[in-house]
């Protein structure tokens, strides 16, 4: 059997706040109605210009990961390419991100406001 990648889901105290930021980041549409699944009652989506889905799923008593801690550890993380990182670090920082780690040339790690890990990539020229 082969599946379909329908989405990814990332828990947060806040799901609107969450699909909110990475719009800002990403762009696409916020709670675009879709077949798959409803809105409401603790779940957003964000639809990207490329067909992606993130999904955002409010839980009770979240806590975040703790990058680098191996106690509370990251779950997951995405990789956001961009053509010029120190624009993108601006406006992540803008839109609610806190830098983790900028001790990388090509890559820096930020929190989302729910505290999830992610990276800013410089994409090859």
């Amino acid at each position: 059997m082969k599946a379909t990648l329908q989405c990814v889901v990332l828990d947060c105290p806040d799901d609107e706040v969450l699909a909110r930021f990475y719009h800002a980041l990403l762009g696409g549409e916020v709670n675009r109605l879709d077949r798959r699944w409803g809105l409401g009652g603790g779940w957003s989506t964000l639809h990207l210009p490329n067909g992606l889905v993130l999904c955002f799923q409010r839980v009770a008593g979240y806590r975040p990961p703790r990058w680098p801690d191996p106690t509370a550890p990251q779950q997951s993380h995405l990789d956001l390419g961009v053509p010029d990182l120190d624009a993108a670090h601006g406006e992540a920082l803008a839109a609610g991100a806190v830098l983790l780690d900028d001790s990388r040339k090509a890559w820096r790690v930020y929190a989302d406001p729910a505290g999830h890990p992610f990276c800013l990539v410089r994409e090859a020229a």
